[in-house]
Parts: C-alpha cells; structure tokens; sequence
C-alpha cells in the first residue's frame, strides 16, 4: 500500500503505477495548450480510452495557462479525465500558475460531483518541473485544498517509478505521512 496522510476528513495518498490504468473516479492529464493528446500518457490515453476522448477534446479548442477540461475517459476504468493546461519549467509564475492549475482541477472534479480524483507529478516529465519542486507544489496545493469545505474524499499522487516516488515520499512524510 503506498503512504498517505488524512487531511480533513479526506485521504492524500502516493501510489506507484500508470495514471492511465487506475481504477477511480477522475484523473488528471497535464495537457498542452492545444488539448492534443501527445506521446507519453497521452499516447496511453488514446490508446486506452478510444478516438473518443481526443475528438471530445477538439470542441474545446485551445485553452490557456491555468485552465482546464474534463471529458469522459472512454474505455479506460476512470470515468473521467481532466485535462490540466499548467505551466512549463522556468515560466514566469511557475509555482503560483501550477498551484491555480491544480486548484482548477480540484474545483472541476467537484463540479463533475467526482470524489476520487488522481494527479500526475504536476509539471514533471515533459514540461521540465524538477520532481522535488512538484512535489512540494503538488501535495502542498492539494492538502490546502482538502482542509476546506470539499466533498472530495480521496485524492492520490501516481508516481511510476522510484524516481518519481522518492521526492513526493519526502514531502510527505514532512507532512505527517504515514
């Protein structure tokens, strides 16, 4: 089982795996500003979910920095996925633009009436976000978020190896992680 914390009457969790293949309510993709579902985890998505997802996503044109979208998941065991536009490595406002995109995608879960959502390590990978600065953004955000009036019960961080893991263990574990 991985490492979690409560924080208000909701569950911060770490898992390792594929974002992609878990079974919960909603998880959250780090889209491009485009909504293309590119390589990586989008490739998965595509080939998970079906044409279906990317053709939903095409209604949505272009979105900017700090916004996003929720479209059904198509075929994969999630029901849906949120698509985070968050900001690039080295962008102006980085860490106040990834906390108002991971707040976005809290308040569009709740919205969609989603309990259970999954995150990614916001910004990391791709878009150049060290692990250890997503770590602290992703779980700090997200905990400040759980201790307000939310009816989001569980959250979990999806990590997909030990590199990933490690940092967000860390800031956990500093966190009362257990």
């Amino acid at each position: 089982m991985a490492d979690s914390t409560r924080v208000g009457q909701s569950t911060l969790r770490l898992v390792k795996g594929d974002i992609t293949d878990l079974e919960i309510e909603a998880f959250v993709y780090y889209a491009a500003e485009n909504l293309a579902l590119g390589s990586g985890y989008g490739t998965a998505i595509s080939m998970r979910g079906g044409p279906g997802v990317q053709e939903e996503l095409k209604q949505h044109g272009r979105k900017k920095v700090t916004e996003v979208v929720i479209t059904d998941a198509g075929d994969m065991k999630a029901n849906y996925i949120i698509h985070a536009v968050g900001p690039k490595f080295q962008e102006e406002n980085l860490p106040a633009k990834l906390r108002r995109t991971i707040i976005n995608a809290l308040k569009a879960a709740e919205a969609k009436g989603v309990t259970a959502v999954a995150f990614p390590p916001m910004g990391a990978g791709f878009y150049g976000v060290p692990l250890p600065q997503s770590a602290d953004i992703t779980l700090t955000t997200i905990a400040d978020y759980l201790k307000g009036d939310t009816k989001i019960s569980d959250v979990a961080v999806v990590l997909l190896d030990n590199r990933e893991y490690q940092p967000f263990e860390s800031k956990l574990a500093g966190m009362g992680g257990k």
